[in-house]
């Protein structure tokens, strides 16, 4: 179960309890350091109470330490920051020389590891003595996080790190040294290619020039910068002191940098455990630095989420869901001298490849009681993410839950809604934005069969389909995918559809008609919300093991002759044997590279080309009479 972190004051909502956003207000300190500056430093989660441990935090109430990078201030945290606060006490501080800090003078020589490393000691003595912390680093943060949790000094004093698009610069020199001993083609790629993302880093190291850029016009235009290529939020961030960090900041650079890379420590281990969150865009730092990163930590947890640099701006739900499950797994309650002999890491038994993307998000899936819902329910909840499995056939669907908490999801949830109903789905949708927040993945998977010619469906039986299999879809997609996008994440939508969509039958008009609906429904809100990082995937599979044929209405039959025809297209689906497994890993594909229409099985495949290539054969192909 995570560690809440909510938007509601004063609101109960299962076992957790939330807080405004807007009152979580950070109570703020001035601390003064070994070598005599003035830090600022912000606590959060305190009641609205000052002085740390002396304002009354508990055992149980775990410290999280937020770090901010260049050029940044503690404000980079701060959405983050909120949302743990309803039950973790966080600290944030402006780095010497940044925000409301003073600066070393000179600064030369005022910006070295060593020294930050007595300013984090100097924060956490005041302000969560005796405790051992959470640690989250950005950028320079995660830089300097990585110094903290290698080194002997801090030892016993760190409970997790996470670190974010930040190297180890011990590491980095490591990994630097080994591909120019060993110069391959591959090796020299990777270096060139890093090489070119560290630009600045160069540029940083010139004299009077960048202070000169930062002061004047870089500084005038980075805040627009920052909007534009990184999607960053118009509130106010970065705050007015930016050209002046900035300049200050430097020093970060030009007194580590260099030092570091050329004669790196040899034993910068870990001694605690790690969570590395890799954003899958960032144009700075590549993926590839943190090869081989098992040898340095024993206890490592790789996560990746979409999107730029600044994640903690953009993606601040996602960060803080992941905090708070790492959190969960590496407890920090007690004296700071037990977290030095933390145990192994207890995280989900994720199934390995998607669970770096996938790990902690939350997923609605509707139709998850039987067939493709539920094993998709599974799949998702094996890759560590949380649950909501969603069904009119309520026992069914927390069948489906109970089984996810026992594959590796964090917690899983039941409902019991019938998507063709809006007042249902309605409440749905605000229950969930309630208790857990926007989904980040939702997939539309409920569905009913409808065989029969169109002269002898009623109207009844068309509009049972069309409310089930493309209302419910429309429903699923206007109100979780509007929370998606107010929420400004980004998200994805999987919409099932069926070979159906893109093949007619004689014999399926009803049913092919609203899977043809939801394909074109899915193709539409593709184009319309992509400029919201929401992406949409259209799943159409062929015929699938499942129990849709048993509840499969046949239009024209009377009871018997209904029933013989569903034993027979059963006979015919289980000869096929093709199981919903195998679509469920399809719909995880799908959300993970973005695929806009998936066709699964070899039949949806082959028609899917031959609507491409010969549409007078398709149509030619649904005047063939099925065998009665």
């Amino acid at each position: 179960m995570g560690l809440p972190y909510g938007n509601r004051t004063g609101s109960r909502t299962g076992r957790w309890t939330t807080v405004d956003q807007a009152q979580a207000a950070p109570a703020e300190h001035f601390i003064r350091t070994d070598d005599g500056l003035t830090l600022c430093a912000a606590e959060y989660g305190t009641g609205g109470g000052a002085g740390g441990e002396g304002a009354g935090h508990g055992a149980d109430r775990p410290t999280v330490v937020l770090l901010h990078g260049y050029p940044d201030t503690k404000e980079v945290w701060d959405a983050v920051a909120r949302r743990l606060a309803a039950r973790c006490h966080v600290i944030t501080y402006d780095v010497r020389g940044h925000g409301r800090s003073e600066a070393p003078a000179p600064l030369r020589g005022g910006f070295t590891l060593d020294r930050l490393t007595g300013d984090f000691l100097a924060v956490t003595d005041a302000l969560a003595p005796g405790r051992a912390v959470h640690l989250a680093g950005h950028d320079w943060g995660s830089v300097q996080g990585w110094e903290f949790t290698t080194s002997a000094r801090t030892r016993g004093r760190i409970a997790g790190f996470t670190s974010l698009s930040g190297p180890s610069l011990d590491h980095l020199g490591m990994w630097l040294k080994r591909r120019a001993l060993h110069p391959t083609p591959r090796n020299l790629a990777e270096l060139l290619g890093q090489g070119a993302r560290s630009w600045y880093v160069y540029a940083f190291h010139l004299p009077l020039l960048p202070e000169l850029a930062w002061r004047g016009p870089v500084g005038a235009v980075f805040p627009a910068l920052l909007r534009r290529r990184e999607g960053m939020p118009a509130d106010g961030y970065p705050t007015r002191s930016l050209p002046r960090d900035a300049a200050h900041g430097l020093w970060l650079y030009r007194d580590n940098v260099r030092p570091r890379l050329r004669d790196p420590r040899p034993d910068a281990y870990a001694h605690a455990p790690v969570q590395l969150i890799q954003p899958t865009d960032d144009p700075y730092v590549s993926a590839r630095l943190h090869d081989g990163l098992e040898e340095w930590v024993p206890q490592l947890v790789r996560r990746t989420v979409p999107g730029g640099h600044w994640a903690p701006r953009t993606r601040p739900d996602r960060i803080a869901r992941l905090l708070t499950d790492f959190i969960d797994s590496h407890s920090a309650s007690g004296s700071a001298g037990a977290a030095g002999a933390a145990g192994p890491a207890t995280v989900p038994a994720a199934a390995g490849r998607w669970a770096e993307r996938l790990a902690g998000q939350l997923v609605l899936v509707t139709g998850a009681a039987h067939g493709i819902g539920r094993a998709t329910a599974h799949a998702f909840a094996r890759a560590g993410a949380r649950v909501i499995a969603v069904d009119r056939d309520g026992e069914g669907a927390a069948r489906t839950a109970a089984a996810a908490r026992r594959l590796g999801a964090p917690d899983a949830w039941a409902r019991t809604v019938d998507v063709a109903d809006e007042a249902g789905m309605e409440k749905l949708a605000a229950e969930v934005a309630e208790r857990h927040g926007a989904p980040d993945i939702l997939v539309n998977n409920a569905g009913v069969g409808m065989a029969g010619p169109f002269l002898d469906t009623t109207v009844a039986e068309w509009r049972r389909v069309l409310d089930v299999n493309l209302w419910g879809v429309i429903h699923g997609c206007r109100l979780f995918g509007r929370q998606m996008a107010e929420r400004g994440e980004g998200g994805h939508i999987v919409n099932v559809a069926s070979l159906s969509a893109y093949q007619p039958s004689r014999s399926t008009p009803a049913y092919s008609t609203s899977k043809a609906g939801v394909l074109m429904l899915s193709e539409c809100l593709r184009a319309e919300l992509a400029g919201r990082g929401i992406g949409v995937s259209a799943v159409c599979p062929g015929m699938v093991k499942t129990n849709i044929i048993r509840t499969t209405r046949f239009a024209g039959a009377d009871e018997e002759e209904e029933q013989r025809r569903r034993e027979g297209v059963t006979r015919l689906y289980e000869r096929r044997n093709y199981p919903p497994e195998k679509v469920a890993t399809a719909i995880l594909r799908a959300v993970l590279e973005n695929e806009a229409v998936v066709p699964v099985t070899a039949e949806a495949r082959v028609l899917g080309a031959l609507a491409r290539i010969s549409p007078r054969a398709r149509r030619a192909l649904a005047r063939i009479r099925p065998s009665s």
